[in-house]
């Protein structure tokens, strides 16, 4: 009597998880219909965005490096 309770039990887990499986990716196919998907235009705009801050951070570091290495060498020969 007790194997037949623990096979009935097994048996609703794997169904309870297979049923949660399923209703998990229809409920992400339907989010997946509702998103509004970019232009190409609005693709290679927010690119072209991206690249350009990229560039204007990545000057400001290079200039903000060379400054420290100034100041450090500076510090440095006056030291010794």
């Amino acid at each position: 009597m007790a194997e037949k309770a623990n096979k009935d039990k097994k048996e609703g887990f794997l169904k309870r998880t297979a049923h949660r499986f399923v209703k998990g990716f229809k409920d992400m196919r339907g989010e997946i219909k509702k998103v509004v998907w970019p232009s190409k235009k609005q693709i290679i705009n927010n690119s072209a965005v991206v690249l350009a801050c990229c560039l204007i951070v990545g000057v400001f570091i290079w200039i903000l490096d060379g400054a420290l290495s100034s100041l450090v060498n500076l510090l440095l020969s006056s030291a010794g």
